[in-house]
């Protein structure tokens, strides 16, 4: 009795079990035989995939559009190279900025779907280019969920694409870097965070106090001291991540906490090492002042 070999399904079939697989999966059986590799190769079984790894695509066709869904997933789901645009330089190959920023926001409760967002950001503007980067996408007082949530258990993906390249870069760590209470409000904030040429892209869930309802979602950028980073300089980190190589796996998410955490404690090594500076400073100076006066008060009294 003769062996039978996968490829004497029919390719209907083949197909509809190609569709129920991971990306990776999916890549891996392309390798396979040439007959696999051209039904993998099928743009409706990427797309398929990529809706339903974003579900925030649904109501954007266009984006899997001027983005081909195969070229999307192999930007988006690996996490992108800390390294690009160390020194923020980064232009995309012409070294012009992405003149629009297509946020695809998708955030997860225990692995189902909560909450997606299609954000759309001129980002050509004098004034987006010279003031802080910060993309809001969602923002509500009312609850997005009826059950009481846990935060810690939420998890994100971020991606921007610049629709004119046809790039993506994801910006979340996918899982939370930090949990945190607002000091005021005592809403809970969760961060997911990568860092891009030694700047940190943070985006924080804010969660309501009691329930956990999200009532915001926004992205920010700073740098190792601190300070907000401009809209051009981000866009240059950003355009230099979407060309970068990428890294995949679980590997690379406790890579991103790493990443994360160092870059913290750099910053906060840079603000002790700074409020030194300015305290020696603040001494000198009323060091000098002192003896100012008191060398007027000597000239007064020897006079």
């Amino acid at each position: 009795m003769a062996a039978t070999t996968i490829e004497e399904l029919h390719p209907d079939v083949l197909s509809c079990a190609l569709r129920r697989l991971d990306g990776r999966s999916l890549a891996a059986a392309s390798c396979a035989t040439a007959g696999l590799r051209a039904l993998a190769a099928d743009p409706e079984t990427w797309r398929a995939l990529c809706l339903a790894e974003w579900p925030s695509l649904a109501g954007r066709a266009r984006l899997l559009s001027v983005v081909p869904p195969r070229r999307f997933f192999a930007d988006a789901f690996p996490f992108p190279c800390q390294d690009a645009g160390e020194l923020g330089g980064g232009g995309g190959g012409d070294g012009l900025l992405p003149t629009e920023l297509v946020s695809a926001v998708d955030v997860y409760y225990r692995g189902a779907p909560l909450l997606s967002r299609v954000v759309e950001t001129a980002s050509s503007s004098s004034w987006f280019l010279g003031s802080p980067f910060r993309v809001e996408a969602f923002e509500c007082k009312k609850p997005v969920a009826d059950a009481v949530l846990s935060p810690a258990e939420l998890e994100l993906s971020w991606v921007v694409v610049d629709p004119v390249r046809g790039r993506a870069v994801n910006l979340s760590s996918r899982r939370a870097v930090a949990v945190d209470r607002h000091w005021y409000t005592g809403e809970t904030l969760v961060r997911f965070a990568v860092v891009l040429g030694g700047c940190k892209f943070e985006t924080t869930v804010t969660c309501s106090e009691g329930t956990g309802h999200i009532s915001e979602v926004s992205l920010a950028v700073q740098d190792a001291d601190g300070a907000a980073v401009s809209g051009e300089r981000s866009l240059r980190l950003l355009a230099a991540a979407m060309e970068e190589q990428r890294k995949g796996g679980d590997r690379e998410r406790d890579e991103a906490k790493r990443r994360y955490d160092e870059f913290v404690k750099s910053k906060k090594g840079r603000m002790e090492s700074k409020a030194r500076r300015e305290a020696l400073i603040d001494l000198c100076c009323s060091a000098a002042s002192a003896m100012a006066v008191l060398s007027f008060v000597a000239a007064v009294v020897l006079r």
